[in-house]
């Protein structure tokens, strides 16, 4: 599948080197393989090589190709479609209670990792702003403090007055504020730990595309073009860019692409009016609008790829830079200066699958989005696996590979028209007067 390019990103462009790789050549032997350098296998790695574990990483294109390096760059503890509640209903009152547990600690995981070994990524872990688009939406704001209280997490309510100052827009009728929640350049985290990995003596090979995983004895060997790694254990953490090196794992899931823009630099005075504290702004829509700064100011949003919106690059810019200036009426410009696209792995469940490939090999996907947190807090999960805890221990239930459902293919689109529509309907109701979404 031809994937689009990195390069054209605002975090290639601003990110600091990685560290120096190369393809694999010849056969080496490990304890464990890991498949995709992005934050799933790159955490994995490394919580395995600070335990002395033998650890080789493989990675097809470069470190963060995928969209461990091309995405928004929010960091946020919370389930990205289901309630806490509804998570423990479905996976039952212990593997619930352990996701709950390890989900809702993901950020401070990933900033405890950039604090231990000094990723410059653009760090920030000052809070996350979920805002009210339709004075009705404060009801659900309030149930998310209620539901996060039960996990044990301190978050708070904010008024409109509130709300405004700290995200610079009179739209919102109130916010919920995560004190743990953050924002970094996801391509510059990924460098950064692939770097701390191979600190710590792990091997990470990038150019070295996974051909096929194949028996070896008790021990499993992972084959590229170029060479092999023998390994007791395989772990595979490529998400949306899996393809075809074990067969059907790429069916798994159905793809999404999001489009992220960046604007220009906006003016220091102008800043001290839009997110001043630098939070990260989302909407309580479905579809929502979602903005945060980078290191140079410039502002970061994001949509859907859906038709023309996402795959007309001028008017995408036009609908988003609408948007952007309705919500913010102190920019007077928008000049969208990058624009990129990701793809995202979708399924039902919309949090992580742990899949049993065959005895000693795993693999991790199906995110649905949340990747920051939740591929580092799965780094956690199987590593324990890959040393050998036994699976009624683990934190999420091992499942043999079953095929995404085939309503995948068209059901998340017409969500997103139906709830778009929805809440357009509903902010008019209540005396908003959006512009298109």
């Amino acid at each position: 599948m031809q994937r689009s390019p990195i390069e054209p990103s605002l975090w290639y462009a601003t990110a600091p080197a990685a560290p120096p790789t190369e393809p694999i050549d010849g056969d080496v032997t490990a304890d464990v393989c890991v498949i995709g350098a992005g934050y799933t296998g790159l955490s994995t790695a490394l919580h395995l090589a600070e335990q002395g574990v033998r650890v080789v990483v493989l990675e097809a294109k470069e470190v963060g190709f995928g969209c461990s390096g091309r995405n928004a760059g929010h960091c946020t503890p919370t389930f990205h479609f289901y309630s806490i509640p509804t998570v423990r209903k479905m996976l039952g009152p212990v593997y619930g209670e352990r996701l709950v547990e390890r989900q809702t600690n993901g950020a401070n995981l990933a900033f405890d990792i950039i604090r231990r070994y000094g990723i410059d990524c653009e760090a920030v872990q000052n809070g996350y702003l979920m805002v009210a688009h339709a004075p009705s939406r404060v009801k659900m704001l309030e149930e998310k403090q209620r539901t996060y209280a039960s996990a044990g997490k301190v978050t708070h309510l904010l008024d409109k007055a509130e709300t405004e100052r700290l995200t610079g827009s009179p739209r919102y009728y109130g916010a919920w504020l995560h004190p743990e929640g953050g924002h970094l350049n996801p391509l510059a985290y990924a460098r950064g730990l692939a770097r701390a990995v191979i600190s710590q003596g792990g091997t990470v090979h990038t150019r070295s595309p996974v051909t096929g995983i194949e028996p070896a004895g008790t021990r499993w060997r992972v084959v590229t073009p170029t060479g092999a790694v023998t390994a007791d254990k395989v772990v595979c953490g490529t998400g949306a860019y899996t393809d075809g090196y074990w067969p059907g794992l790429d069916k798994t899931f159905t793809t999404m692409s999001v489009m992220i823009l960046a604007t220009q630099p906006i003016s220091d005075n102008v800043r001290k009016t839009i997110a001043p504290e630098n939070h990260t702004v989302v909407e309580t829509r479905d579809d929502p609008m979602i903005y945060k700064y980078n290191k140079e100011g410039r502002l970061v949003t994001s949509v859907f790829v859906e038709g023309k919106r996402g795959g007309d690059l001028e008017y995408t810019k036009k609908l988003t830079a609408d948007k952007l200036k309705w919500m913010l009426p102190q920019l007077d410009e928008v000049d969208f200066e990058y624009a990129w696209t990701g793809d995202l792995d979708m399924q039902p469940k919309t949090f992580p699958r742990l899949f049993e490939l065959a005895p000693g090999v795993v693999a991790s996907l199906g995110y649905s989005g949340r990747g920051v947190p939740t591929g580092t807090m799965m780094g956690t999960v199987l590593s324990e696996w890959a040393m050998g805890m036994p699976k009624e221990d683990l934190t999420l239930p091992l499942e043999p590979m079953t095929a995404s459902p085939f309503w995948m293919k068209f059901v998340p689109y017409l969500f997103l028209s139906a709830t778009r529509a929805r809440d357009q309907w509903v902010a008019r109701r209540e005396g908003v007067n959006p512009p298109a979404y």
